[in-house]
């Protein structure tokens, strides 16, 4: 039986999404050529893009589609940086941030000189708001995942989207590992927002939610002061230059129509598949410890620590029983260092090595959840052991 428990690494593409892919990518024609073949991709281009504004709860325009999330992600990051106002050179930054918002700003510390305003989370992985705030006065812009990618945990995101508002201060959300999970709506989150504070671009992908690899987006308010990363054809408000993936944009839309339809019944579905899985490792391996917020968190996210046990590990073990699952981001994979997110949290780095990330998706059945409390006591004690601990108490 194989066993699939890595679904907020990338969830298996919706049949649907293939389908529209399919039928989009048959079609011949560039969506910025004047004949008839390239109108007729740039009208299915716009109806995509419209289509997952109305999920996303934005205006078409604001719909800048990129190459992922990661793509977004930098847009924003030094976009804002680049278009920051005069005078201002710090950026608000929380510890557990996604690696693709880290590096961009370290690269932007080291190589254009911004200070990196850090703000720590809690115990639980959640931004602490009060330093969040205190964080912002007189900033460029500042940044926040809407929920961590890797304990899970939510957090407030209309309230860091007033906080910015409130300090005129740009803030970037990070939603590639809520959307389709959680209710994403750019437009309520904006509206306390001032002329240049406050939420002024927020970043999706579209193989978290069943949409293909390659594809994601940046919604980037039509009142947002953002320098391009790539220049050369003035195409998407001139924020993103480049011949548009129509494909790959009509799958995307496709794919947040049907997680947007299906979020809270799925929510429901996961949430208890989840607390099943919890409760099973947590009395099978007594020692393990469920991180992350108990409550508020992405439904289908699982993340334990095994004192005394490698992850990496522990990893190996469940992929040679046919289970998979992550020890943090896949996309820090196969690099052997402690997840920073647990760090982030007051755990030691130790700790930090010693987790696994479980997450569940639409594929996932309660079958998965009882593979898994089946053999996962003993490959902890096998893991534990190999690491010369079977006490349980860390090493």
């Amino acid at each position: 039986m194989q066993v699939y428990l890595d679904h907020a690494a990338t969830t298996p593409l919706r049949p649907e999404a293939r389908a529209a892919w399919l039928d989009a990518s048959g079609e011949v024609g560039n969506a910025s050529s004047i004949h008839g073949r390239g109108q007729a991709a740039r009208r299915t281009l716009e109806e995509a893009r419209e289509r997952l504004a109305a999920v996303l709860d934005c205006d078409p325009i604001e719909v800048v589609f990129t190459s992922g999330g990661t793509e977004a992600v930098n847009l924003a990051v030094k976009g804002l940086w680049w278009s920051r106002a005069e005078g201002t050179d710090a950026v608000v930054l929380p510890d557990g941030e996604h690696h693709a918002t880290l590096d961009a700003a370290e690269w932007l510390r080291t190589s254009h000189d911004a200070v990196i305003r850090p703000a720590p989370l809690t115990a639980s992985g959640a931004i602490d708001p009060a330093v969040f705030v205190a964080r912002l006065p007189g900033a460029a812009f500042a940044t926040a995942l809407v929920a961590n990618n890797e304990v899970g945990t939510v957090n407030d995101a209309a309230a860091l989207t007033a906080a910015a508002g409130a300090s005129d201060v740009p803030l970037h959300l990070d939603a590639v590992a809520a959307f389709g999970h959680l209710p994403v709506s750019f437009r309520r989150w904006r509206a306390d927002a001032s002329a240049h504070g406050g939420l002024v671009a927020l970043s999706v992908s579209a193989h978290k939610i069943g949409g293909p690899v390659g594809v994601g987006a940046l919604i980037v308010s039509r009142h947002a002061r953002l320098a391009p990363l790539l220049h050369g054809g003035g195409q998407q408000r001139g924020l993103r230059a480049g011949t548009q993936d129509v494909a790959g944009a009509t799958a995307f839309a496709v794919a947040a129509e049907l997680a947007e339809a299906e979020r809270e019944s799925e929510a429901r579905r996961l949430g208890a598949l989840r607390d099943e899985l919890v409760r099973g490792i947590l009395s099978s391996v007594p020692s393990a410890e469920l991180l992350g917020d108990p409550s508020q968190r992405i439904p289908g996210n699982a993340h334990l620590l095994f004192a005394g046990a490698s992850g990496e590990t522990l990893l190996f073990l469940l992929d040679q029983a046919g289970i998979a699952v992550s020890t943090g981001s896949a996309c820090q994979a196969g690099i052997p260092e402690p997840s920073h997110v647990v760090t982030a949290m007051g755990r030691t780095d130790a700790e930090a090595r010693q987790v696994l990330r479980l997450t569940l998706g639409r594929t996932s059945e309660s079958a998965d959840v009882s593979a898994v409390i089946a053999v996962l006591p003993e490959l902890v004690e096998r893991a534990r052991a190999a690491s010369g601990s079977r006490s349980g108490t860390g090493s």
